[in-house]
């Protein structure tokens, strides 16, 4: 009986495992351009789990950047799914840098 629930148990961390290492880091943030002004609200991913703020701004920073974005600041990061409310708000913008 000890037998079976070790494997188990063992089976059971083996599935998360790949869960584990597919984690994500949503960053949220708010981002600019000029001539004309225009803002907006929007969701990145980042693989892995969160890093530091600091880092996340460059890393949003330098991709926002890439769309002729100048990067506001970053609202929240969160390794958790954002909301169907999150993914509304953000638009055309989640997920898309």
């Amino acid at each position: 009986m000890k037998h079976i629930a070790a494997l188990i148990l063992a089976t059971g961390l083996l599935a998360a495992l790949p869960a584990a290492a597919q984690a994500e880091c949503y960053v949220e943030y708010k981002a600019k351009q000029d001539s004309p002004l225009r803002l907006h609200y929007g969701i990145l991913s980042l693989p892995g789990a969160c890093p530091g703020k600091s880092a996340a701004k460059q890393t949003a920073a330098a991709r926002l950047a890439s769309g002729g974005w100048v990067l506001l600041n970053v609202v929240g990061l969160s390794e958790q799914s954002p909301s169907e409310a999150k993914r509304a708000n953000a638009g055309a913008y989640y997920l898309r840098y």
